[in-house]
């Protein structure tokens, strides 16, 4: 096996100790049975998912996909948990600093399902494991870091090619807008309109406002607290389980291959500081005119920040 992924072998079958319980799939899940049935939750539970990242969002898509049922997971993250992470990270704990996000996440997903088969890539996804990470692959969720625009137009073309659908799904503000990438839909460089030969920045700005064309989290959030220089800026814990709330359900639906799924470019976001849902087309996606003046407004105001 290749050394960029470690297959997690299954605990040793031993007798439960007294404070342990005989562990049964079927009846741990029993009560997700009404909103989804016996034969769906099986699908679930046979069902591979990729996720990359095992931070902010990440780290809760895990645990949310877990609780649904599903078993066999493909999760890659490079990072260790440290103080910065606190506010929003699900495995950022106390007795979690220092260590590797990947290995911190696997140990707590397996506290929910012990059975769960788990790949891991404990360098991230790199030029090289891209393939070995989306094998067998139904489904992928991105929890990568906000400014890796490079790794994730890789990524998306790699899972298009595959014909595997992808989720997005961005804490921004107090709030998660979501896309939905499929084959019936546009392809991730040409909804955000990326192309090779343009700057970093460029390529920030045109990934912030297409992420969230409705914009709600504007009104409240300090644009001026994002450091582009050392990549970080303003989140908070609860808009990572929005995003994982609604990625959830989108999973449902594309796994299950039931109920409507829109994907781009159909957008939408909720933001639960205004109480505000908004959901739209967005014809041309980046080429739009309106996205095309937000993205020149940004640009100039990231330049008059930095003087």
């Amino acid at each position: 096996m290749s050394m960029d992924l470690l297959e997690i072998p299954l605990p040793s079958d031993v007798a439960p100790g007294p404070n342990e319980v005989h562990w049964d799939y079927e009846r741990a899940f029993c009560r997700n049975l009404g909103i989804i049935n016996e034969h769906e939750q099986q699908h679930l539970r046979a069902s591979r998912v990729a996720i990359v990242g095992m931070g902010g969002v990440g780290g809760v898509h895990l645990m949310t996909l877990a609780r649904l049922g599903i078993e066999r997971f493909t999760i890659a993250d490079l990072d260790t948990f440290e103080l910065a992470n606190f506010n929003r990270q699900y495995g950022a704990k106390v007795d979690a600093i220092g260590r590797p996000k990947v290995e911190v996440m696997a140990d707590e997903v397996r506290r929910i399902n012990p059975d769960i088969q788990l790949r891991v890539l404990p360098k991230g996804v790199t030029d090289d494991n891209i393939e070995l990470f989306l094998d067998g692959v139904d489904l992928l969720i991105d929890g990568i870091d906000y400014f890796a625009i490079d790794m994730r137009r890789k990524l998306y073309r790699a899972a298009a090619k595959r014909n595997i659908p992808a989720i997005m799904a961005g804490p921004v503000g107090c709030s998660a807008a979501w896309l939905v990438f499929s084959r019936d839909g546009m392809p991730f460089d040409r909804y955000f309109d990326l192309h090779d030969g343009q700057s970093e920045m460029e390529q920030l700005a045109a990934f912030t406002v297409d992420l969230a064309p409705a914009a709600l989290q504007f009104p409240y959030v300090d644009i001026s607290r994002v450091n582009i220089a050392e990549q970080y800026g303003p989140s908070v814990g609860l808009a990572c389980q929005l995003c994982a709330g609604v990625a959830g359900a989108e999973a449902l639906k594309l796994l299950l291959a039931r109920g409507t799924v829109r994907s781009v470019p159909n957008y939408a976001q909720f933001d639960a500081y205004r109480g505000k849902f908004r959901r739209g087309r967005l014809w041309g996606g980046n080429r739009h005119p309106l996205q095309r003046l937000k993205r020149w407004w940004l640009l100039r105001t990231v330049a008059r920040m930095s003087r």
